[in-house]
């Protein structure tokens, strides 16, 4: 009996010695993680620091320094001395979104043929995907073909290539290549007309509804001078290539039918082709509703502008108008460009995560406006990370932003973001973490003896 009394209590004893241990290991994994990952702002700035002579500043994010990152308006009014008659008008740098002037930028109406713009936008988009080739064939429908107003008289199955209608939009604003290019594309001009509408409402286009895809008056179908300069930017900016057309004067397709074939002049409507130095484009438009319109978009010296006119009185007052809006901002605009490449973060302590550290960098340039002369080499920056970055982090995830300014005016800032995913940490990855922490190889340290001066002794 009192062997077995001895046993039993061995066994307890096993027991509460194991419990304990087990109790020690994650109390010093608890201290560990502690000690690995302290609370408070995970920033340290990577190996070589800040490059010499960088104005870069490293501070906590406030309530009362957060920058709304919002296009800036310089001007809210047509600036003195500009004579404007158009009853809508915006000036907008394209790479910042910088409003530079306006008049009744918000207001919405007809547009006409600068419809036409995002149709462009969406078919340079399948382009660049991949989804549509320049040389893929297009068969016209009778639908198509039945469009009225501007045309290039294209015939019921008929075919053209992909480059030739988007020639015949560009040059010629022709709506039945508008809707030959819809059909193909999303299978109906209404299925093309909804793509329309829900790439205007990722860009912010809060007062455009598209009812059509070439612009025709119809109830309800309008937009205003600021969406426009919003699609104008997006199709001008990531869709160059489209510039061999918007800036063709004038050229030629072939009509092919049954009949046999025939060449067919293409002249541009944008007049400011021939009398604009530095235009590349964009869009015309008029009808009775919608008066007469532009989009022209310019770029001298690397600064990129876009001029909207909208309800001009006439023709020749639509391009005067605009031209005498560009040459205001090109003569007053300067354009600050930061690429990040000297971004001096490559990487920053996360909490919680599988590793110890992420890498990190910028999500786009950054761009602002200057209309004063200013000093531009006086912009300042400033490295504001999120008071405590912690696992999971997804790719492109943001962990701060990097701040500009200007004699203390904040200019705006971008995105500081995740560059790779980050699983949040384990048991496992957690004890592998303080198994290296108090096991791994003792460095061999020279010893090293102090030597006092006399008024140390």
């Amino acid at each position: 009996m009192k062997t077995q009394g001895v046993k039993k209590q061995s066994k307890t004893e096993k027991r509460i010695r194991a419990g304990r241990a087990l109790a020690g290991i994650l109390s010093v994994f608890l201290l560990v993680e502690t000690a690995l990952f302290p609370l408070g702002k995970a920033l340290e700035v990577s190996a070589g620091g800040i490059p010499e002579g960088e104005e870069v500043f490293v501070t906590e994010p406030t309530e009362e320094t957060t920058v709304d990152r919002k296009a800036e308006t310089l001007a809210t009014v047509v600036p003195e001395g500009l004579s404007i008659s158009a009853e809508s008008i915006i000036l907008m740098e394209m790479d910042s979104g910088t409003v530079i002037a306006e008049k009744d930028a918000e207001k919405s109406r007809p547009i006409a043929s600068v419809t036409k713009i995002m149709t462009l936008l969406l078919i340079a988009e399948a382009v660049d995907e991949g989804k549509v080739k320049l040389t893929d064939t297009v068969t016209v429908s009778e639908y198509a073909a039945s469009m009225g107003g501007s045309q290039v008289f294209l015939e019921p199955g008929e075919t053209q290539n992909v480059e030739t209608m988007i020639k015949c939009i560009s040059i010629a604003s022709a709506n039945d290549a508008c809707v030959a290019m819809a059909e193909h594309l999303a299978g109906s001009e209404g299925a093309f007309v909804e793509q329309m509408n829900a790439k205007a409402k990722v860009l912010g286009m809060n007062h455009t509804t598209f009812y059509n895809c070439c612009g025709l008056d119809v109830s309800g179908h309008v937009s205003c001078a600021k969406d426009v300069a919003i699609m104008s930017s997006e199709l001008m900016k990531h869709h160059s290539w489209l510039t061999k057309y918007t800036t063709t004067w004038m050229d030629t397709i072939v009509h092919t039918t049954r009949r046999g074939s025939s060449e067919f002049g293409l002249a541009n409507t944008n007049k400011l082709l021939k009398q604009y130095n530095g235009i590349t484009g964009l869009k015309t438009g008029s009808t009775d509703e919608a008066k007469y319109c532009l989009s022209a978009t310019a770029e001298r010296n690397g600064v990129k502008l876009v001029a909207v006119v909208l309800a001009a009185p006439d023709t020749k007052t639509r391009f005067r108008e605009a031209a005498t809006l560009l040459d205001y901002g090109f003569s007053k605009c300067t354009v600050y460009k930061d690429s990040g490449s000297d971004f001096p973060l490559s990487d920053t302590v996360i909490k919680n995560g599988e590793k110890d550290r992420i890498s990190i960098g910028l999500k786009t340039p950054f761009y602002h406006v200057f209309t004063e002369g200013e000093d531009l080499s006086s912009v300042q920056k400033e490295i504001v990370l999120k008071e405590e970055i912690k696992a999971p982090l997804k790719k492109g995830d943001i962990v701060g932003e990097y701040r500009y300014s200007l004699n203390g005016k904040t200019l705006g800032g971008i995105d500081i973001i995740c560059k790779e995913d980050v699983n949040k940490m384990n048991f496992g990855t957690g004890f592998l973490k303080c198994k290296d922490l108090f096991f791994r190889k003792k460095e061999n340290v020279p010893d090293v003896k102090l030597s006092l001066t006399p008024s140390e002794k």
